[in-house]
């Protein structure tokens, strides 16, 4: 019988090319998202992935959510937290709701996501926690104090909870994307792009989200068994660990 996967923000960009490896993988997927209605009915007519809207930042709604996708899929063995927004500033500009938005989505929702799910996780002794943090996280971005920290917060709990998996046969790693042209980055004026972004990548492109989603789908199986509490950067050399 096919493990369940659930991807959340999994119906755009990076995570709507997870959810389409882990599927043609041959696992069940299911796909979150949080608002646009039109994309994400597009997304499931289009490769028959069911999606399901809710906030992760709302810990109630994941609970609800997640027995939903339970419900109609079966236990979920394969966590795939994605989800993520940005609300960029300087530091000094930067308002309360700034930073708790961001907080709550990027680094909150993966408690939110991931508490309800870990139980049945730990009672079948087999699970697969896989949090997409960023390069951000890692190295720190101008204008982006409540991401990075979101996402360097995303590898302390990680590391944490792989320690507590283990030995239930649970895994949690992370993956850190540098610039992926998903159609956001694509987005960035074309002289941007060639003279400030691409510049500080030594291999000389944009990453792809397939790139990103082969990472997931390792992880995700059984021969990645002895991996856990890992970060995986997937950067093109633009930052070294």
């Amino acid at each position: 019988m096919s493990r369940v996967a659930l991807v959340t923000g999994g119906s755009r960009g990076i995570g709507a090319a997870i959810s389409i490896a882990l599927k043609t993988a041959g696992y069940k997927v299911a796909a979150t998202y949080a608002g646009n209605d039109e994309k994400a009915k597009a997304f499931t007519d289009v490769t028959g992935i069911p999606t399901y809207k809710w906030d992760v930042s709302d810990y109630k709604e994941c609970t609800k959510g997640i027995g939903k996708v339970e419900a109609d899929l079966g236990p979920i063995e394969i966590l795939v937290n994605n989800a993520g927004i940005t609300r960029d500033a300087m530091f000094h500009k930067m308002t309360p709701e700034h930073w708790n938005e961001v907080i709550d989505t990027n680094l909150t929702g993966l408690f939110n996501m991931t508490h309800p799910i870990w139980g049945g996780m730990r009672d079948r002794n087999f699970g697969r926690v896989i949090n997409i943090s960023s390069i951000n996280g890692q190295k720190g971005q101008m204008g982006q104090a409540n991401y990075s920290a979101s996402k360097a917060g995303d590898l302390g709990f990680t590391k944490a909870l792989a320690q507590e998996g283990a030995a239930k046969g649970i895994t949690v790693n992370a993956i850190c994307p540098g610039y992926i042209g998903t159609e956001m980055v694509r987005a960035i004026p074309e002289k941007v792009l060639n003279e400030r972004i691409i510049p500080q990548i030594p291999v000389g492109r944009l990453g792809e989200p397939d790139e990103i989603a082969r990472i997931v789908v390792f992880l995700a199986s059984d021969d990645a068994g002895f991996i856990t509490g890992s970060t995986i950067s997937a950067n093109g050399g633009q930052f070294f660990v």
